[in-house]
């Protein structure tokens, strides 16, 4: 596998797509790295199929548009950009989780939930997330670089102010290197407070405890156990960037619901996601698919083993 030295953007026209791609340039430009587009349609190698029948120069015609014109937009609004297109004649998740493998980030739009409740619209995404071994942010339509930071005085959009804080949902059972380097390194280019939350559920029984367990701190010690388990993944980061501000947050309850409730300060969350050897299925874990269906700004899903 080559070593990742771009950042990779999946095109298909939508909004999201089209949010996806900008903040992919943002992205490209903090880390002064290329920038590639790419737009996959299956109608590009159709077998057997002459390309230059009229039934396809419609669809041909807005394929190629779709790149033109996300094209022209970032070279306009980032000029500093280096940017590369590609269109592949493929299946979109194929497509996607072939360019994740040379990406450093892969940056896909994403609808979260659809208007049936649990139900995902955007099974391309589902599918690279699901699958990709490389870092997959996930970006909704209308973000825009004013979202990423604090808002001015009078509560006015800007792009000067301060970036908002990077969350990170930590799960010190996972071994979560991967999830908490991609966090410090998001966190350190933005000049941002880093903010690591990590929620623990209370042991099987947990509630049928006499009222005396409570009062002899019981819960307390578990806390404790928790903080310190945290305390122990950060110690390396913190060491090798001391100047970074981090913020440790621990406290008991459902992951599923404190991160997206935690993410509403956020301009950044990170979730890691095991990587599972199964060819078939969705396996991102119950967690990040919350963070995926509920968080409205931008999702860094980081596999790990």
């Amino acid at each position: 596998m080559a070593v990742p030295d771009c950042i990779v953007a999946g095109l298909d026209g939508s909004r999201e797509s089209l949010a996806a791609v900008d903040w992919a340039a943002r992205e490209a430009r903090r880390r002064g790295l290329p920038l590639r587009l790419i737009h996959a349609w299956e109608g590009l190698a159709a077998t057997g199929t002459d390309p230059d029948l009229p039934e396809l120069a419609v669809p041909r015609r807005w394929a190629h548009q779709i790149l033109r014109e996300a094209a022209d937009t970032v070279a306009q609004r980032y000029p500093d950009v280096r940017l590369t297109c590609e269109q592949v004649g493929s299946v979109p998740a194929e497509a996607m989780r072939e360019a994740a493998e040379n990406a450093e980030v892969l940056v896909l739009g994403s609808r979260g939930l659809g208007g049936v409740a649990g139900v995902l619209v955007g099974s391309v995404a589902l599918a690279t997330v699901a699958h990709a071994r490389r870092p997959v942010v996930l970006v909704r339509a209308g973000e825009t670089a004013e979202d990423e930071r604090l808002p001015a005085s009078g509560d006015q959009p800007s792009t000067a102010t301060p970036y908002r804080e990077v969350l990170l949902a930590l799960d010190p059972d996972s071994a979560c290197d991967a999830p908490v380097s991609f966090a410090f390194d998001a966190a350190v280019r933005r000049r941002a407070p880093l903010h690591v939350l990590h929620v623990w559920d209370p042991p099987a029984g947990y509630g049928d405890l006499p009222a005396t367990a409570y009062a002899l701190g019981i819960d307390s010690e578990l806390e404790l156990r928790a903080r310190r388990a945290v305390a122990a993944i950060l110690h390396p980061w913190r060491d090798k960037v001391p100047e970074q501000p981090v913020i440790e947050t621990v406290t008991m309850g459902r992951a599923a619901h404190s991160v997206p409730a935690a993410a509403r300060r956020a301009g950044l969350v990170v979730v890691g996601r095991r990587i599972r050897h199964a060819p078939v299925g969705v396996h991102i874990g119950p967690v990040t698919h919350a963070v995926i269906h509920h968080v409205r700004c931008p999702v860094a899903v980081v596999p790990h083993e």
